[in-house]
């Protein structure tokens, strides 16, 4: 194997992206991915450019300040903290400021609304890491690097976890979510808690992706007026955004893929009983989990090797004992080399731009050595949707009733 990181190989996750045509998600409507602009506000002044997370709003708007940690993955803040070149102290205030710039004040009036709130406590722990290093203990490669986590899985410190919905505002859980139990012993620092569709979006069926009662519209940060898609909204925004090195998201049904997918990003959704459930507030025991959302492969690598593993108050992971590894040792070069992909033409067809650009994708995956089964049918597509959320129904009383118990 021979572990890579697009980086590593002189392409950057944006130059990717324009590769294969991430500027389409500034000029596309998709169902419910536009937004409706504040009322009176200019639409000159609203960003709708992927230059927007580049740090230029476009015409008639500020230009966000150059950002010190740009685009930098794991692997470089880990190489940066363990040459000295920052601390883990360091990392926290330059995110925060990050936050406070383009999330919370935002570019042209408008910020990215990802973040529900910010750790109080998170200079505290950074500096004990920073100690600890300075003491010659190094907890893996996730040692004092800053992550966000979706508010709706607990964190047993000042935070809050409300799944966006103002009847849990000022609720705090008594013990943190058996992942971020991990992700701590890592060695993570949990900067901030992300927003995200309330109740992860099983509340009604004309909600708008990314909004909640305690935290707002999230917005993408390519296009402001667009929503980012996706429950996990808070962590593919702020991620993609570079307010924190890395984040983890919930998936019930495309609530970690859809935003990972509209802001540019990497997400996995590990099978049920890889990462513990446990701590997370629920909608369906049969498919929800958390997963990582990152800007490259190595980096989701990382952080599903951290939160990964056997929980035993968590019966979903016994089917997982002893499977959960170092990821990052299967990162491959060649990985695609041979790998059999179906192209499922039914989805194509919606804008001609669209279709460009996934022509494109095409072309490099075949390059990069791909079979493609182009095209694919499956011919049951759809057909289970309505049991599917009936089961949903049943799940989510009995696990949120155990949930608050």
């Amino acid at each position: 194997m021979n572990p890579v990181d697009p980086q590593d190989r002189g392409l950057s996750r944006r130059e990717l992206l324009g590769t294969v045509g991430g500027a389409v998600l500034a000029g596309v409507a998709v169902g419910e991915a536009a937004l409706a602009r504040p009322a009176g506000s200019d639409a000159s002044n609203t960003p709708d450019t992927p230059d927007t997370l580049a740090g230029s709003a476009g015409p008639g708007a500020p230009a966000a300040k150059p950002f010190e940690l740009e685009e930098l993955t794991i692997r470089d803040l880990s190489a940066g903290l363990a040459s000295g070149r920052w601390t883990s102290q360091r990392l926290v205030e330059l995110y925060v400021g990050r936050i406070v710039e383009v999330d919370r004040v935002g570019i042209g009036g408008t910020g990215t609304n990802a973040i529900a709130e910010t750790n109080p406590q998170a200079l505290e722990i950074a500096e004990a890491l920073d100690r600890e290093r300075k003491a010659g203990k190094v907890r893996g490669p996730l040692h004092g690097i800053p992550v966000i986590v979706k508010d709706n899985i607990d964190t047993g410190d000042r935070m809050q976890t409300t799944a966006g919905s103002l009847a849990l505002a000022g609720s705090r859980a008594g013990k943190d979510a058996f992942l971020v139990e991990r992700l701590r012993a890592a060695g993570a620092i949990v900067l901030a808690k992300t927003n995200l569709s309330e109740w992860a979006n099983f509340r009604s069926t004309r909600s708008t992706s990314g909004w909640s009662g305690r935290g707002g519209q999230v917005r993408n940060p390519y296009a402001l007026d667009r929503n980012p898609c996706g429950s996990s909204s808070g962590t593919g925004s702020g991620v993609s955004a570079n307010l924190a090195a890395a984040g983890i998201g919930t998936e019930t049904d495309g609530s970690i893929l859809c935003p990972s997918s509209m802001c540019g990003l990497v997400g996995i959704k590990p099978t049920v009983g890889l990462v513990s459930r446990r701590g997370i507030i629920p909608i369906s025991s049969t498919q929800d989990t958390a997963g990582p959302m990152c800007r490259t492969v190595a980096d989701a690598a990382i952080l599903l090797s951290a939160i990964a593993g056997t929980d035993l108050l968590d019966p979903a992971t016994a089917a997982s004992a002893g499977k959960a590894a170092d990821y990052t040792k299967a990162l491959d070069a060649n990985g695609l080399a041979g790998a059999r992909l179906g192209v499922v033409r039914k989805f194509f067809g919606w804008h001609p731009e669209i279709d460009r650009q996934m022509t494109a994708v095409l072309d490099l995956l075949r390059q990069l050595g791909a079979v493609l089964v182009d095209p694919v049918e499956i011919p049951h597509l759809g057909d289970y949707d309505a049991g599917e959320f009936e089961i949903m129904l049943y799940e989510f009383k009995h696990g949120l009733n155990a949930y608050l118990a």
